[in-house]
């Protein structure tokens, strides 16, 4: 098993449903966040092409977050997430510093804090919040193992992408486009 997102940048609307939905869902403090909307611009006047996308810990299958936490807080279950523990977390920093994506942030209470895909919901058959609030249904989530999943067959049949692709982590947040 092996979880992953797929996200359709062409109907992603950036009406930040999916991060009030996880703030609420995961009891995220006021003034962070655990996903965000990104906007970007590509191209020159007048063909210019605006991207609108949601963005989060990509749940890589090559982990520099985990291999730089000196106390194995960081670490993955099963499904591929990548978690942190509360408990054992130091707030030294290592794990942000090293992801690419700035999907990590210090908690107030301490603690390093990320997008968890909703583990919780998922061991229940559920998808994350972020999913199943989606508005466009822009978003997908399923088992990239499964190809009779959602996401696998999304994937199978548009063209997708990756951010930072040069970073080597193998993301398993998938952008269509």
């Amino acid at each position: 098993m092996r979880y992953a997102m797929a996200i359709d940048t062409k109907k992603c609307v950036g009406c930040s449903d999916c991060v009030v939905a996880c703030q609420t869902e995961n009891n995220i403090p006021h003034g962070y966040a655990r996903d965000w909307i990104s906007e970007t611009v590509q191209g020159t006047y007048p063909g210019l092409h605006l991207e609108i996308r949601s963005e989060r810990c990509n749940h890589c299958n090559n982990t520099p977050c985990v291999r730089t936490c000196p106390t194995g807080a960081s670490h993955i279950i099963d499904g591929g997430i990548v978690k942190v523990t509360p408990e054992e977390c130091i707030g030294c920093g290592a794990c942000i510093e090293s992801c690419p994506y700035d999907a990590r942030y210090v908690h107030p209470e301490g603690y390093v804090d990320k997008c968890t895909f909703c583990d919780h919901r998922i061991s229940n058959g559920q998808d994350p919040a972020c999913v199943s609030v989606c508005p466009t249904h822009c978003m997908y989530f399923g088992d990239l193992d499964d190809p009779n999943s959602q996401v696998s067959k999304v994937i199978a049949v548009r063209n997708i992408k990756v951010l930072a692709p040069e970073a080597g982590t193998q993301p398993q947040i998938f952008y269509l486009v």
